[in-house]
């Protein structure tokens, strides 16, 4: 019988740092360092056929010499396919890299930082080129200079491909494998290609790797999506604002001057005048009767949505907690069935329109750049660089700094229980009711609340984050400050935390209301309440009353058998209907997050009844609510509590002379574990 070695204990692992460390710095002056190659060579309008006849067209960027002839070699290739018209990211290149003006832009963006002013929400928009976002949206030069060649294809029916938009559909899909079977076979190409992108090229590429196309080896999502009707089309049964302006914006850019010379130009024209708006008319008799197939759950979604389970590519993804798609990167992260490593997750706290803010400065991850030239160099060229060590879990906590973790949620955070109780905090004079988030329901016959519809959230995170972050030069409440949107909405307040706390994950409110018409429509914001009594928003969610139906199956749920993630189905078939003045149990989850309240620090339930521009409903849904009152009702029999993740102490009871004393368990919340770092700024 062979003997067993003996047990070796394994060495205690380092603390896991969130700046990357000297690895990071080694990605970084590769970068920065000049490149292999000394010129780019760009070809234009490189028409590749698809099988119906379509034709795209795209950008072939090679290593070029001092000629600019491109090198005669293969090399992996990195693919991007956009809707936005290349010709536009052309230009943003040209300015990027203009004499005296592409260098001064790159050094405003890192050197100007209005911080701690009343201007201070224009450094959200302004740090975007400085960390290394720009150069992801654009031809990244010294990614192709280091001996890669990058593809920057139209998609069909936008900028100079022939077709008609399918906006991100099967045909769309399609698409993009036979660009990466085409490009894998051109003599530029060795055979190893990489997909990168942000936003609809990250949906791109997410939707590709789930497909499984030979030669596709890694991919690198920029604020990608994993379920677009939950996240943007229709969260909680309620369309968003940005979809008919990114639709509108999209379909102007396909008829911006791309036509090609000849029968080719005819064939463009004739594309465009078949389809000269694509669903703009759609949309918008949806918006008025409530019946387009995009406000509802269905065959359209199931094949928009990437097969997540499906991709076996080293995959690296970004997001930011208040970007247009809200939770994808942790939805997106969990799903994906690769080992740490082969899978990266970093989350920023910023918009759609600012990936990468501050990157690159201290106490940060390195640049978005750095980062996708180390990720293509590790799965496409076999260097061992240690950008799979990284991470694999870095976020940005709302309230405070970078922290690397193992696994998301933050694996020392406990299920807690919060109850809704009319009893004032004393934190929210301003609002429509100051009410109590406590550890227990509140001993106290039932006690009605009422809310109206408001149009104060306009002014708003909500705003901010449904134009993709542009309404942050205005700073206030726009980006750091609520109380004046909370005018409108009902407010319940812990304590003052006694200790710092962290919240992580997903959350979910069980709200117990009563309509007085036959729709309500109910948004939920979290906040964290400085002692100077500013309240920042950190997440937040929605339902329409008659979209209440969940979905047990992929629901997640708490120890307790509650909701922790509550899912509706929001199929037409799943519809149901709203009694008036009868009492009726909403589900509501909310976007997941990971913040820190500071002692001192209160967490707030803000509840409104509507929030336009991010929320708007159809016209025979807002017909159906009357703006009339709605009603949350506060009773122990029914209580309404928000379920989440989180440590510390957060909700002390309300004591009332009757209530009696509840034999409540007291949780075990251990430290945070080693392999956890946290940089505060």
């Amino acid at each position: 019988m062979t003997s067993l070695p003996p047990l070796v204990k394994p060495p205690r692992r380092t603390r896991r740092d969130p700046t990357g460390g000297d690895a990071a710095r080694e990605w970084r002056e590769l970068v920065d360092q000049p490149p292999m190659y000394p010129r780019i060579s760009i070809e234009a309008n490189v028409e590749i056929p698809m099988s119906d006849g379509v034709t795209i067209r795209t950008y072939v960027c090679r290593p070029a010499d001092e000629s600019g002839r491109p090198i005669d070699a293969p090399f992996p290739t990195v693919v991007n396919i956009t809707p936005y018209n290349k010709r536009i990211i052309k230009a943003v290149d040209s300015i990027l890299t203009a004499p005296i003006l592409g260098p001064t832009l790159r050094k405003l963006s890192a050197d100007v930082d209005f911080s701690g002013t009343r201007f201070e929400g224009i450094t959200e928009i302004t740090r975007v080129i400085a960390g290394g976002a720009a150069d992801l949206l654009t031809i990244n030069r010294h990614l192709v200079r280091s001996g890669y060649v990058q593809l920057i294809a139209d998609a069909r029916g936008t900028g100079a491909s022939t077709g008609v938009w399918d906006i991100l559909h099967e045909r769309e899909q399609l698409d993009s494998l036979e660009i990466i079977e085409w490009a894998r076979t051109q003599p530029w190409s060795n055979g190893r290609l990489g997909m990168a992108g942000i936003s609809y090229s990250a949906i791109n590429a997410l939707q590709a790797a789930g497909h499984r196309p030979a030669g596709l080896d890694a991919i690198f999502a920029v604020e990608g999506s994993e379920n677009i009707l939950r996240e943007l089309f229709a969260t909680g049964g309620i369309p968003s604002g940005f979809i008919p302006m990114w639709m509108a914006t999209v379909n102007a850019f396909k008829w911006l001057p791309t036509l090609p010379p000849g029968r080719a130009g005819i064939d463009w024209l004739r594309a465009r005048l078949s389809s000269p708006a694509t669903s703009l008319g759609e949309l918008a008799r949806g918006y008025v009767t409530g019946d387009d197939y995009r406000l509802y759950d269905g065959t359209f979604f199931d094949a928009v949505g990437p097969l997540v389970e499906r991709i076996d590519v080293p995959t690296f993804l970004y997001g930011c907690w208040h970007d247009v798609f809200a939770g994808a990167g942790p939805n997106l992260y969990r799903r994906l069935r690769l080992r740490s490593g082969r899978k990266q997750l970093l989350m920023g706290d910023g918009y759609h329109a600012n990936p990468g803010i501050g990157f690159g400065q201290d106490g940060f991850p390195p640049r978005l750049d750095v980062l996708e030239r180390a990720w293509f160099d590790r799965w496409l060229r076999d260097i061992p660089n240690g950008v799979d060590t990284y991470g694999p879990v870095t976020v940005r906590r709302q309230g405070s700094g970078w922290v690397s973790m193992t696994t998301y949620p933050a694996p020392y955070t406990r299920q807690r229980r919060l109850f809704l109780s009319a009893t004032p905090s004393g934190s929210a004079d301003h609002a429509r009711h100051d009410g109590s988030l406590i550890d227990a329901p509140e001993y106290s016959p039932a006690m009605p609340i009422d809310i109206r519809p408001g149009l104060r959230s306009i002014f708003s995170r909500d705003t901010t984050q449904t134009f993709a972050g542009l309404p942050a030069v205005f700073g206030g409440p726009f980006t750091y400050d609520a109380r004046f949107p909370e005018r409108d909405a009902l407010t319940f307040s812990t304590p003052p935390v006694p200790t710092r706390t962290v919240i992580s994950g997903g959350m979910n409110l069980r709200l117990n209301t009563v309509a007085h018409a036959h729709e309500t429509l109910w948004v939920v914001w979290l906040c964290d309440v400085s002692p100077d009594g500013s309240s920042r928003q950190i997440s937040d969610g929605a339902l329409l009353a008659s979209r209440r139906a969940v979905d047990e199956v992929h629901s997640e749920y708490a120890a307790d058998g509650e909701f922790l993630a509550a899912r509706q189905l929001l199929t037409r078939a799943a519809l149901l209907p709203v009694v008036p003045e009868v009492p009726t149990i909403l589900e509501i989850p909310l976007f997941a997050t990971d913040a820190v309240l500071e002692p001192g620090h209160r967490l707030r339930i803000d509840i409104l009844a509507g929030a336009p521009p991010r929320y708007l409903p159809t016209l025979r849904d807002l017909a159906r609510t009357r703006l009339a009152r709605q009603t949350v009702l506060i009773d122990r029999e029914q209580p309404s509590f928000l379920t989440l993740r989180a440590t510390g102490s957060l909700g002390a009871p309300v004591v009332s002379p009757d209530l009696p004393e509840l034999d409540l368990p007291e949780l075990d919340l251990p430290e945070p574990d080693d392999t956890t770092t946290e940089v505060s700024l």
